[in-house]
Protein backbone atom coordinates (compact mmCIF):
# COMPACT_ATOMS: atom_id res chain seq x y z
CA UNK A 1 0.00 0.00 0.00
CA UNK A 2 1.35 3.41 -1.16
CA UNK A 3 -1.20 5.52 1.28
CA UNK A 4 -4.47 5.45 3.12
CA UNK A 5 -7.41 7.99 1.71
CA UNK A 6 -10.15 9.10 3.87
CA UNK A 7 -13.40 10.86 2.50
CA UNK A 8 -16.15 12.12 4.95
CA UNK A 9 -19.64 12.04 3.19
CA UNK A 10 -22.27 14.39 4.76
CA UNK A 11 -25.49 13.04 4.54
CA UNK A 12 -28.67 15.91 4.88
CA UNK A 13 -28.87 15.59 8.95
CA UNK A 14 -24.93 16.49 9.14
CA UNK A 15 -23.69 13.20 9.83
CA UNK A 16 -20.58 12.34 8.56
CA UNK A 17 -19.57 8.75 7.16
CA UNK A 18 -15.97 7.57 6.44
CA UNK A 19 -14.85 5.48 3.63
CA UNK A 20 -11.60 4.41 3.87
CA UNK A 21 -9.25 4.17 0.41
CA UNK A 22 -5.85 2.16 -0.29
CA UNK A 23 -3.40 3.48 -2.30
CA UNK A 24 -1.70 0.67 -4.76
CA UNK A 25 1.64 0.76 -5.38
CA UNK A 26 2.48 1.25 -9.57
CA UNK A 27 3.80 3.61 -12.13
CA UNK A 28 0.28 5.73 -12.18
CA UNK A 29 -1.00 5.70 -8.79
CA UNK A 30 2.72 6.93 -7.72
CA UNK A 31 1.91 9.95 -10.37
CA UNK A 32 -2.07 10.33 -9.10
CA UNK A 33 -1.29 10.60 -5.00
CA UNK A 34 1.26 13.29 -6.05
CA UNK A 35 -1.40 15.08 -8.60
CA UNK A 36 -3.98 14.29 -5.75
CA UNK A 37 -2.16 15.82 -3.00
CA UNK A 38 -1.02 19.36 -4.75
CA UNK A 39 -4.84 19.77 -5.44
CA UNK A 40 -5.43 19.41 -1.67
CA UNK A 41 -3.02 21.47 -0.72
CA UNK A 42 -3.71 24.14 -3.31
CA UNK A 43 -7.62 24.21 -1.71
CA UNK A 44 -8.98 23.79 -5.47
CA UNK A 45 -12.65 23.92 -5.76
CA UNK A 46 -14.31 20.18 -6.22
CA UNK A 47 -17.37 19.76 -8.81
CA UNK A 48 -20.35 18.96 -6.38
CA UNK A 49 -22.12 19.77 -9.70
CA UNK A 50 -20.84 16.67 -11.18
CA UNK A 51 -20.18 14.15 -8.87
CA UNK A 52 -22.90 11.55 -8.41
CA UNK A 53 -23.71 9.97 -11.45
CA UNK A 54 -26.05 7.09 -12.25
CA UNK A 55 -28.36 7.73 -8.61
CA UNK A 56 -31.64 7.59 -8.97
CA UNK A 57 -32.37 8.54 -5.50
CA UNK A 58 -30.64 12.10 -5.96
CA UNK A 59 -32.52 15.15 -6.29
CA UNK A 60 -31.03 15.87 -9.67
CA UNK A 61 -33.40 14.05 -11.78
CA UNK A 62 -34.26 13.96 -15.55
CA UNK A 63 -36.30 17.02 -15.17
CA UNK A 64 -34.15 19.10 -13.28
CA UNK A 65 -30.95 17.85 -15.77
CA UNK A 66 -32.98 18.92 -18.67
CA UNK A 67 -34.08 22.08 -17.47
CA UNK A 68 -29.98 23.21 -16.60
CA UNK A 69 -29.39 22.30 -20.20
CA UNK A 70 -31.93 24.38 -21.55
CA UNK A 71 -30.67 27.24 -19.51
CA UNK A 72 -27.31 26.68 -20.80
CA UNK A 73 -28.13 26.76 -24.14
CA UNK A 74 -29.94 29.76 -23.42
CA UNK A 75 -27.07 31.50 -21.88
CA UNK A 76 -24.87 30.68 -24.95
CA UNK A 77 -27.47 31.20 -27.32
CA UNK A 78 -27.64 34.97 -25.32
CA UNK A 79 -23.75 36.03 -25.49
CA UNK A 80 -23.58 36.67 -29.48
CA UNK A 81 -20.73 34.07 -30.02
CA UNK A 82 -22.21 33.75 -33.43
CA UNK A 83 -23.09 30.15 -32.39
CA UNK A 84 -26.83 29.09 -32.12
CA UNK A 85 -28.22 26.28 -30.71
CA UNK A 86 -31.55 25.82 -31.93
CA UNK A 87 -32.59 22.76 -29.87
CA UNK A 88 -34.52 21.84 -26.46
CA UNK A 89 -34.08 19.09 -24.16
CA UNK A 90 -36.51 17.37 -22.24
CA UNK A 91 -37.50 13.49 -20.83
CA UNK A 92 -39.60 13.22 -23.38
CA UNK A 93 -36.67 13.54 -25.80
CA UNK A 94 -33.94 12.21 -24.39
CA UNK A 95 -35.73 8.62 -22.89
CA UNK A 96 -37.14 6.26 -26.10
CA UNK A 97 -40.46 4.25 -25.37
CA UNK A 98 -38.12 1.35 -23.81
CA UNK A 99 -36.55 3.56 -21.10
CA UNK A 100 -33.30 3.65 -22.74
CA UNK A 101 -31.58 7.07 -23.54
CA UNK A 102 -32.09 8.78 -27.47
CA UNK A 103 -28.56 8.49 -28.08
CA UNK A 104 -29.19 10.53 -31.13
CA UNK A 105 -30.64 13.77 -29.33
CA UNK A 106 -27.67 13.48 -26.59
CA UNK A 107 -25.13 12.79 -29.40
CA UNK A 108 -26.39 15.99 -30.89
CA UNK A 109 -25.55 18.02 -27.21
CA UNK A 110 -21.91 16.60 -27.21
CA UNK A 111 -21.31 17.93 -30.99
CA UNK A 112 -22.50 21.50 -29.43
CA UNK A 113 -20.04 21.00 -26.37
CA UNK A 114 -17.51 19.73 -29.01
CA UNK A 115 -17.85 22.92 -31.27
CA UNK A 116 -18.12 25.69 -28.75
CA UNK A 117 -14.67 24.19 -26.43
CA UNK A 118 -12.87 22.34 -29.36
CA UNK A 119 -10.35 19.87 -28.32
CA UNK A 120 -7.69 19.72 -25.79
CA UNK A 121 -4.79 21.99 -27.11
CA UNK A 122 -6.95 23.68 -29.80
CA UNK A 123 -9.68 25.61 -28.06
CA UNK A 124 -12.56 26.71 -30.64
CA UNK A 125 -12.58 30.58 -31.60
CA UNK A 126 -15.85 30.77 -30.13
CA UNK A 127 -14.64 29.60 -26.41
CA UNK A 128 -12.05 31.95 -26.82
CA UNK A 129 -13.96 35.05 -27.34
CA UNK A 130 -16.51 33.72 -24.99
CA UNK A 131 -16.64 35.54 -20.84
CA UNK A 132 -16.43 33.28 -17.79
CA UNK A 133 -19.76 33.13 -17.74
CA UNK A 134 -20.58 31.57 -21.24
CA UNK A 135 -17.31 29.21 -20.61
CA UNK A 136 -19.37 28.01 -17.69
CA UNK A 137 -22.42 27.06 -19.83
CA UNK A 138 -20.26 26.07 -22.46
CA UNK A 139 -18.51 23.36 -19.72
CA UNK A 140 -22.04 22.54 -18.36
CA UNK A 141 -23.03 20.78 -21.92
CA UNK A 142 -20.66 18.20 -21.55
CA UNK A 143 -21.14 17.42 -17.68
CA UNK A 144 -24.65 17.61 -17.82
CA UNK A 145 -24.73 15.13 -21.56
CA UNK A 146 -22.80 12.67 -19.33
CA UNK A 147 -24.96 12.66 -16.20
CA UNK A 148 -27.81 12.09 -17.53
CA UNK A 149 -27.05 9.50 -19.85
CA UNK A 150 -25.78 7.98 -16.26
CA UNK A 151 -28.98 8.77 -14.58
CA UNK A 152 -31.40 7.19 -17.50
CA UNK A 153 -29.17 4.03 -17.50
CA UNK A 154 -29.80 3.55 -13.86
CA UNK A 155 -33.50 4.68 -14.01
CA UNK A 156 -34.13 1.93 -16.80
CA UNK A 157 -31.64 -0.95 -14.88
CA UNK A 158 -34.27 0.12 -11.54
CA UNK A 159 -37.31 -0.73 -13.78
CA UNK A 160 -35.43 -4.06 -15.17
CA UNK A 161 -32.50 -5.10 -13.45
CA UNK A 162 -32.60 -3.34 -10.03
CA UNK A 163 -28.90 -5.28 -8.82
CA UNK A 164 -27.13 -3.90 -11.99
CA UNK A 165 -27.56 -0.42 -11.67
CA UNK A 166 -24.32 1.86 -12.28
CA UNK A 167 -24.25 4.36 -9.75
CA UNK A 168 -20.59 5.94 -9.16
CA UNK A 169 -18.61 8.82 -7.49
CA UNK A 170 -16.44 11.48 -9.57
CA UNK A 171 -14.22 13.66 -7.89
CA UNK A 172 -13.24 16.09 -10.59
CA UNK A 173 -11.41 19.61 -9.37
CA UNK A 174 -11.81 23.04 -11.08
CA UNK A 175 -8.49 23.48 -12.90
CA UNK A 176 -6.44 20.19 -11.96
CA UNK A 177 -3.03 20.53 -13.08
CA UNK A 178 -2.33 17.63 -16.01
CA UNK A 179 0.54 15.38 -16.01
CA UNK A 180 1.45 13.49 -19.07
CA UNK A 181 0.96 9.26 -19.35
CA UNK A 182 4.10 7.16 -19.72
CA UNK A 183 4.16 4.15 -21.52
CA UNK A 184 5.08 1.90 -18.31
CA UNK A 185 1.47 3.17 -17.33
CA UNK A 186 -0.28 1.77 -20.57
CA UNK A 187 -0.05 -1.55 -18.66
CA UNK A 188 -2.52 -0.80 -16.42
CA UNK A 189 -5.51 -0.18 -19.07
CA UNK A 190 -7.13 -2.87 -21.55
CA UNK A 191 -10.05 -4.22 -22.17
CA UNK A 192 -10.30 -6.37 -19.12
CA UNK A 193 -10.28 -2.97 -17.33
CA UNK A 194 -13.99 -2.07 -18.28
CA UNK A 195 -14.98 -4.49 -15.75
CA UNK A 196 -15.04 -2.03 -12.34
CA UNK A 197 -15.19 -4.34 -9.38
CA UNK A 198 -17.10 -1.85 -6.07
CA UNK A 199 -15.34 0.20 -4.41
CA UNK A 200 -12.51 0.62 -7.16
CA UNK A 201 -10.33 3.94 -7.70
CA UNK A 202 -9.94 4.70 -11.12
CA UNK A 203 -7.78 7.59 -12.41
CA UNK A 204 -10.49 10.16 -14.20
CA UNK A 205 -11.78 10.27 -17.54
CA UNK A 206 -9.86 11.34 -20.82
CA UNK A 207 -8.93 14.85 -20.14
CA UNK A 208 -8.91 15.27 -24.06
CA UNK A 209 -12.33 16.19 -25.40
CA UNK A 210 -14.00 13.43 -26.85
CA UNK A 211 -15.24 10.11 -26.41
CA UNK A 212 -13.34 6.83 -25.74
CA UNK A 213 -14.12 3.77 -28.07
CA UNK A 214 -15.95 1.70 -25.31
CA UNK A 215 -18.85 4.56 -25.36
CA UNK A 216 -18.62 4.89 -29.04
CA UNK A 217 -19.41 0.97 -29.46
CA UNK A 218 -22.09 1.09 -26.48
CA UNK A 219 -23.55 4.73 -27.70
CA UNK A 220 -23.68 4.25 -31.48
CA UNK A 221 -22.44 0.74 -32.44
CA UNK A 222 -21.61 1.48 -35.79
CA UNK A 223 -18.26 2.74 -38.12
CA UNK A 224 -15.94 5.01 -37.03
CA UNK A 225 -16.29 7.15 -40.46
CA UNK A 226 -20.27 7.60 -39.53
CA UNK A 227 -19.72 8.84 -35.92
CA UNK A 228 -21.80 12.27 -35.04
CA UNK A 229 -18.66 12.42 -32.65
CA UNK A 230 -15.39 14.10 -34.49
CA UNK A 231 -13.25 13.56 -31.83
CA UNK A 232 -12.33 9.48 -30.86
CA UNK A 233 -9.14 9.75 -28.68
CA UNK A 234 -6.83 7.78 -26.73
CA UNK A 235 -6.22 8.88 -23.22
CA UNK A 236 -2.26 10.90 -23.25
CA UNK A 237 -2.92 12.83 -19.79
CA UNK A 238 -4.36 12.62 -16.28
CA UNK A 239 -5.02 14.65 -13.18
CA UNK A 240 -5.79 13.42 -9.46
CA UNK A 241 -9.27 13.64 -10.38
CA UNK A 242 -10.66 9.75 -9.59
CA UNK A 243 -13.73 7.83 -9.79
CA UNK A 244 -15.03 5.28 -7.15
CA UNK A 245 -17.02 2.65 -8.63
CA UNK A 246 -20.01 1.90 -6.35
CA UNK A 247 -21.91 -0.90 -9.03
CA UNK A 248 -21.44 -4.73 -8.80
CA UNK A 249 -18.96 -5.96 -11.20
CA UNK A 250 -20.29 -7.52 -14.07
CA UNK A 251 -16.88 -9.21 -15.55
CA UNK A 252 -17.81 -12.93 -14.62
CA UNK A 253 -21.49 -12.60 -16.28
CA UNK A 254 -22.03 -14.64 -19.85
CA UNK A 255 -23.48 -11.13 -21.27
CA UNK A 256 -21.04 -8.77 -20.03
CA UNK A 257 -18.27 -11.18 -21.37
CA UNK A 258 -20.24 -11.70 -24.93
CA UNK A 259 -20.50 -8.07 -25.05
CA UNK A 260 -16.76 -7.64 -24.46
CA UNK A 261 -16.19 -9.87 -27.47
CA UNK A 262 -18.17 -7.88 -29.65
CA UNK A 263 -15.69 -4.90 -28.85
CA UNK A 264 -13.66 -6.58 -29.91
CA UNK A 265 -14.84 -7.51 -33.04
CA UNK A 266 -15.80 -3.90 -32.86
CA UNK A 267 -12.83 -2.54 -33.00
CA UNK A 268 -10.99 -4.92 -35.63
CA UNK A 269 -13.93 -3.71 -37.87
CA UNK A 270 -12.92 0.15 -37.39
CA UNK A 271 -9.07 -0.19 -38.27
CA UNK A 272 -8.09 -1.06 -34.54
CA UNK A 273 -5.82 -3.61 -32.59
CA UNK A 274 -7.98 -4.58 -29.64
CA UNK A 275 -4.35 -5.23 -27.72
CA UNK A 276 -2.74 -2.20 -28.54
CA UNK A 277 -1.76 -0.51 -24.96
CA UNK A 278 -2.04 3.09 -26.36
CA UNK A 279 -6.13 2.94 -27.25
CA UNK A 280 -5.92 3.57 -23.71
CA UNK A 281 -9.06 1.16 -23.27
CA UNK A 282 -9.97 0.75 -19.84
CA UNK A 283 -10.14 2.30 -16.57
CA UNK A 284 -6.50 1.66 -15.13
CA UNK A 285 -6.97 1.54 -10.88
CA UNK A 286 -5.09 2.80 -8.36
CA UNK A 287 -6.81 2.45 -5.51
CA UNK A 288 -9.17 -0.09 -3.46
CA UNK A 289 -12.24 0.93 -0.89
CA UNK A 290 -11.64 -1.28 2.20
CA UNK A 291 -15.48 -1.78 1.94
CA UNK A 292 -16.10 -3.69 5.31
CA UNK A 293 -13.98 -0.59 7.50
CA UNK A 294 -15.97 2.07 5.83
CA UNK A 295 -19.29 0.32 5.92
CA UNK A 296 -19.05 -3.05 8.19
CA UNK A 297 -20.19 -5.03 5.32
CA UNK A 298 -19.22 -6.21 1.46
CA UNK A 299 -23.15 -6.46 0.41
CA UNK A 300 -23.80 -3.90 -2.10
CA UNK A 301 -27.20 -3.12 -1.14
CA UNK A 302 -26.56 -2.06 2.19
CA UNK A 303 -23.74 -0.48 1.29
CA UNK A 304 -25.88 1.87 -1.16
CA UNK A 305 -28.66 2.44 1.71
CA UNK A 306 -25.61 3.87 3.21
CA UNK A 307 -24.54 6.12 0.78
CA UNK A 308 -27.61 7.55 -0.45
CA UNK A 309 -28.08 8.91 3.10
CA UNK A 310 -24.71 11.01 2.26
CA UNK A 311 -24.45 12.34 -0.92
CA UNK A 312 -22.04 15.01 -0.10
CA UNK A 313 -18.49 14.69 -0.13
CA UNK A 314 -17.58 16.95 3.01
CA UNK A 315 -13.61 16.07 3.09
CA UNK A 316 -10.52 14.22 2.01
CA UNK A 317 -7.36 13.49 3.80
CA UNK A 318 -4.51 11.60 2.44
CA UNK A 319 -1.12 11.12 4.23
CA UNK A 320 0.03 14.22 3.41
CA UNK A 321 -2.71 16.80 2.71
CA UNK A 322 -6.29 17.50 3.60
CA UNK A 323 -8.91 19.47 2.08
CA UNK A 324 -12.35 20.37 3.65
CA UNK A 325 -15.46 21.44 1.41
CA UNK A 326 -18.54 23.05 2.98
CA UNK A 327 -20.61 24.18 -0.18
CA UNK A 328 -22.77 22.00 -1.66
CA UNK A 329 -24.47 21.93 -5.59
CA UNK A 330 -27.71 23.84 -4.71
CA UNK A 331 -26.35 26.39 -3.15
CA UNK A 332 -28.27 29.62 -4.48
CA UNK A 333 -24.79 30.94 -5.45
CA UNK A 334 -23.30 27.37 -6.31
CA UNK A 335 -22.72 28.53 -10.14
CA UNK A 336 -21.33 32.23 -9.27
CA UNK A 337 -18.80 30.33 -7.31
CA UNK A 338 -17.65 28.03 -10.11
CA UNK A 339 -17.25 30.90 -12.43
CA UNK A 340 -15.19 32.78 -9.82
CA UNK A 341 -12.81 29.69 -9.56
CA UNK A 342 -12.79 29.22 -13.16
CA UNK A 343 -11.96 33.09 -13.97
Amino acid sequence: MLDHIEIDLRGLDNSLLTVHIDVEDNSLSRKWLCALNDILRNDLHLEKNYCWLGWTESSRNAEYLCTQINRSIHAINSAGLGYTIQDFFSPANTIDKTGSVNHEHMNQLHRYFEDLQGVSGAMSPYYTAADPDTRWHIRQLNLLCHEHESLVLSMRKLRDAPEWRRPSQLMCWLNAPRFTLDLEDYHLFGIDTINRQMGGVYVGVNKAVGKAHWEVFNDEGRGVDELTTITLRSQTEAAGDFDIEWARDSGAYYWQIKKLEEFRTWLVNNGFDPLDPELTIGHPQVAQVDLSRSFGTTEYTAIWAKLVQHLDVYSIRTGKAQATYKYHWSDADYAEQQIRKLS
